[in-house]
């Protein structure tokens, strides 16, 4: 078994991981797909990406889902302030709701359920039953690629095509 290079420099952990599974590819654009139908409104997923990435302590996931956001022309407040929503001025009730599930989703409860009735009955106040699969799909969607952020370890703000490092034979 060959040993691949710990992280001592600015370089990803292994190769770019659709190169090394191709399969990547489609199921990628099926999850995009899905999450872009229009049921949510684009910048709300782009809300729980970005705090996905931050519950999950992901630097690359932060940095990519931050400028997705700016992109957008989602005002630079309420990008600052999604790690305190909570108590933050800039949020609609349904984004709320929205970053509360991922944060549901995302830390275990310290008793019963991580998504309990109440809170489903809340984000169904805001979004109808195709939206909440598209909410729910969007959580998976980041969470599909949780662990390639987290194991690969790509460079945050590179573009996707030099973030990996380069893909080398067995």
């Amino acid at each position: 078994m060959k040993g691949h290079p710990v992280n001592e420099t600015l370089a990803s952990r292994f190769g770019d991981p659709q190169q090394l599974v191709p399969e990547l590819g489609a199921a990628s654009a099926a999850l995009f797909k899905i999450v872009g139908n229009g049921a949510v409104a684009r910048s709300t997923i782009g809300l729980v990406h970005l705090r996905a990435g931050q519950l999950v302590g992901n630097t690359y996931l932060t940095v990519l889902h931050t400028g997705n956001l700016r992109r957008a022309d989602v005002p630079e407040e309420k990008i600052t302030a999604v790690a305190s929503w909570k108590d933050a001025p800039y949020f609609t009730d349904a984004e709320r709701v929205a970053l509360e599930l991922v944060e549901a989703v995302l830390t275990p409860a310290a008793q019963g359920e991580r998504v309990p009735d109440e809170l489903y009955a809340r984000a169904a106040e805001h979004y109808d039953e195709a939206a909440l699969a598209t909410l729910a799909m969007a959580i998976g969607q980041v969470n599909f690629f949780i662990p390639l952020a987290l194991i690969g370890k790509p460079l945050p703000g590179v573009s996707p095509a030099e973030q990996w490092r380069p893909t080398t034979a067995e």
